[in-house]
């Protein structure tokens, strides 16, 4: 772990070699960056773009391939009734607004969780535009988790399992893999949740059972890529090992 207001870093002082295929964010800390400075909570929302875009734009010119964000959960209904309109809203305007620009930059935009009759048609409607719009291009893939829980997205795959009549023996890991959300995504090699917190909040819990962590204490809409860059040197600083011992 470490604290990202002191440790930054730039494009050039990073391993291009040695580059996380699938990094994924937990961006954390928008309400109290708002209420600091006594703003409304959905302040802290609308500062959190910036913070996104400068992020991706990071991720393009760093050369990732795959990018997941956890933009709203299947917890974040819970949340007051006037902050889940505004989410919602808040995400189909990003979308609108910014579809166009990360197509001309060759990003691949998709959305993973659940499809259901919690989201409302126009939201849904600009998901499946995005997507279908960005479908063909091959540079940055951003996976939008959107009405998605981790645990949700387990309950899915065992339902879809069953109903297709498979014997309890032939039930592995690569099946229950095969029936998640993404299937051809590969794991995260790299989580960073921001805003001090530690831990994963339902998030990916399938696919992170190997994945570096990093935390740091930026809260979300001041984070930025030299951050992102931050958390890459520290995952290329660390051995992997996947339950084995390092080569000696």
């Amino acid at each position: 772990m470490w604290d990202t207001p002191v440790i930054t870093t730039t494009l050039d002082q990073l391993d291009r070699e040695a580059l996380p295929a699938h990094v994924a964010i937990v961006m954390d800390g928008n309400g109290r960056w708002a209420n600091q400075r006594d703003l409304p909570r959905t302040a802290g929302h609308e500062a959190g773009e910036e913070a996104l875009f400068d992020v991706v734009d990071g991720a393009i010119d760093l050369g990732l391939r795959w990018l997941t964000i956890y933009a709203f959960s299947t917890e974040n209904w819970r949340r007051p009734a006037g902050e889940v309109r505004f989410l919602l809203n808040f995400n189909r305007k990003i979308l609108r607004g910014r579809v166009d620009e990360l197509h001309e930059r060759g990003v691949r935009v998709r959305f993973v969780g659940r499809r259901d009759r919690k989201l409302p048609p126009g939201v849904l409607k600009d998901m499946v535009a995005a997507e279908k719009k960005t479908a063909s291009n091959a540079g940055l893939t951003i996976n939008v988790a959107f009405n998605y829980g981790g645990r949700a997205e387990i309950v899915d795959a065992v339902r879809a399992i069953v109903a297709s009549g498979v014997a309890p023996d032939d039930v592995d890991e690569s099946l229950v893999a095969a029936h998640l959300y993404a299937p051809d995504v590969p794991d995260p090699d790299l989580v960073i949740r921001t805003s001090g917190e530690y831990r994963l909040s339902n998030f990916l819990i399938w696919e992170v059972a190997y994945s570096e962590m990093v935390f740091s204490d930026v809260l979300w809409p001041d984070f930025r890529r030299e951050h992102l860059f931050g958390a890459i040197a520290d995952f290329q600083r660390r051995s992997r090992r996947f339950g084995g011992v390092a080569a000696s």
